[in-house]
């Protein structure tokens, strides 16, 4: 190779490397800035970002630590703190009741469940004492008025609560033993660990109570079976979100887990597997009280008329054939057959014994209309009562099911579906619409409010649905009452429910996949309107993410980040 041609190469391999060189530096500037963390040369002390804090000493190329301050989640109604710190210490600290107060099981449990919770940030805190110059808390007392024995929480519970942290000790007031239990963990998280490892807590005087009675978590056991394990873990999570219902979503196309007493043929043929994959009366009593030791409601969901393929195996006359490119395969109750009327009241009569709550779930979403068209019978029905088009039929059967709950003595809720445009005056008042498509659920709640009907809005907040990054701001931002409307409309929205359905979702990745990102909407259901400071959030759901995860559940990151006080070895 001629000499100048060799050089001509090396000068042009050279600049090659010169400019992959100068893009490298610029893509790794590009992304720490992107990300909000540079760190300047020459610089020793801690660099702050919103939520993490960063620094040399750390070793190695550094870490981002989430620091821990005590901040609360969901941020109270009203709350003024000072920098006066008490400590605690477990082997004095205790939960007492005021002179007066209501007595029962509910608290009991909880002052135990909270004592281990407090005090198992690590054991060497725990042993750590408090000493001449520390200011001590040794008990907080708990005072609340209504009786609570056997108590179990409603649409019109109270759960406002007053908390009150001075030298003197820790004044935790409510009218309800749930305005306590959410007092209780308001106070768990004030505490974090200070100087020299103490458990600390800073003076602090709250007042605090719910924007919307209605906070759910929907769960999916039908597309995937969840152990009875996994339901209680989340449901424990709820409880550190102030969440108060569990839409337990318990059958569905795919199986029918749940064990009737009235027709077990339904879980036997119906269940994924009729011994190990369904929930057993027992499993149910368990799930009911865990739920309701910890304030929170079990709504369960039996969707019809669709949604009901894993109902065909044990009753296939219930259904209605459906006819598709594909072939031909059982799809919807049949709405024209009174068999199915007779069959679903005494299957909504077992559901009333079971589930305390007052709502039942009828579904009513997403019918395949194929599976009517078609029949001859069918046909015949809608034109001797004039309906020229199915949605007419789907309104019919509704309101027979309605009637049903109805001499139950429950109420009932539906999805929008059942509620479409010109069938709103079908739907009895007292009914309550789930407000669930994403594009259009502003329009839907004026429409459906307009009415004069409750609602709760799911539309955009179904955290199936995964993206790249941090996608709980979107969640965060979405507010119920964020469509037009009068203020009488407005009070109809109960709350909201964050949904999981289970199409990807199973045991393995359910609590990582809906926490913290539930957690952004717990706070936007329960604290006031104008909580909206983004990058105050993010620095209290740094926090609460790393609380979730050192009380058991695991809540996925946020974003590069460590955690403090858990082992990053063996």
């Amino acid at each position: 190779m001629a000499p100048n041609l060799r050089r001509k190469r090396q000068w042009t391999k050279l600049c090659f490397s010169l400019v992959a060189a100068v893009l490298s530096c610029y893509a790794g500037v590009f992304t720490l800035r992107r990300s909000g963390y540079i760190a300047r040369a020459g610089l020793e002390e801690p660099i702050q970002s919103s939520s993490l804090r960063f620094s040399r000493n750390t070793g190695g190329t550094g870490r981002y630590l989430v620091r821990e301050a005590g901040q609360v989640w969901p941020k109270p109604q009203h709350q003024v703190s000072t920098v006066d710190v008490f400590v605690l210490n477990r082997d004095t600290f205790k939960f007492n009741y005021a002179p007066g107060s209501q007595r029962c099981d509910i608290l009991d449990l909880a002052f135990e469940r909270y004592t281990e919770i407090i005090f198992s940030i690590d054991e060497a805190a725990s042993s750590r004492k408090c000493d001449a110059d520390s200011s001590c808390l040794n008990v907080l007392e708990v005072s609340i008025k209504e009786p609570c024995k056997g108590a179990s929480l409603h649409l019109e519970s109270k759960e406002k609560y007053g908390l009150v942290v001075t030298r003197e000790g820790v004044k935790l007031e409510a009218d309800s033993v749930w305005g306590a239990l959410r007092g209780l963990e308001t106070f768990s998280q004030l505490i974090y660990r200070g100087e020299h490892g103490l458990y600390t807590v800073n003076r602090t005087d709250i007042t605090d109570f719910p924007r919307f009675p209605h906070r759910g978590v929907l769960l999916d056991t039908s597309r995937h079976f969840v152990p009875v394990k996994y339901i209680l873990q989340n449901l424990d999570a709820m409880a550190f979100n102030k969440f108060n219902v569990f839409h337990w979503h318990i059958v569905d196309d795919p199986s029918f887990p749940y064990e009737s007493v009235a027709f077990p043929e339904l879980s036997k043929k119906g269940a994924f597997h009729p011994d190990t994959h369904v929930y057993t009366q027992k499993d149910v009593r368990t799930i009911l009280e865990y739920a309701r030791l910890r304030g929170i409601r079990v709504v369960p969901e039996f969707d019809t008329p669709g949604h009901t393929l894993s109902w065909g195996h044990a009753k296939p006359d219930l259904l209605k054939t459906c006819y598709t490119m594909s072939g031909k395969y059982r799809g919807a109750l049949n709405p024209v057959h009174e068999a199915t009327y007779q069959f679903m009241g005494k299957l909504l009569q077992e559901v009333k014994d079971v589930f305390p709550d007052q709502l039942v779930h009828l579904g009513g979403d997403e019918v395949n209309f194929a599976c009517w068209k078609n029949d001859a019978a069918i046909t015949q029905f809608m034109e001797k009562q004039g309906y020229d088009y199915y949605t007419k039929l789907q309104t019919y059967y509704i309101q027979r099911i309605i009637k049903i709950v109805e001499s139950l003595g429950k109420e009932s809720a539906v999805w929008e579906d059942v509620a479409a445009k010109g069938q709103e005056g079908s739907v009895p008042k007292d009914t309550v619409i789930q407000v669930w498509r994403p594009r259009t659920w502003a329009q839907k709640m004026a429409q459906v409010t307009r009415h004069g009907l409750r609602t709760i809005l799911s539309g955009c907040w179904y955290l199936d649905l995964i993206s790249y990054g941090e996608d709980w701001p979107s969640y965060y931002r979405c507010d119920p009452h964020a469509f037009n409307g009068t203020k009488a409309q407005k009070d109809l929205v109960l709350g909201g429910e964050a949904c999981l359905w289970g199409e990807f979702v199973d045991w393995t990745n359910l609590l990582p996949r809906l926490w913290p990102r539930a957690s952004a909407i717990a706070e936007r259901l329960w604290s006031s309107e104008d909580t909206t400071d983004m990058a105050d959030a993010a620095v209290r759901l740094g926090e609460h993410r790393c609380r979730m995860v050192r009380r058991g559940i695991p809540a996925q990151p946020l974003h590069p980040s460590a955690c403090p006080f858990l082992p990053v070895r063996d």
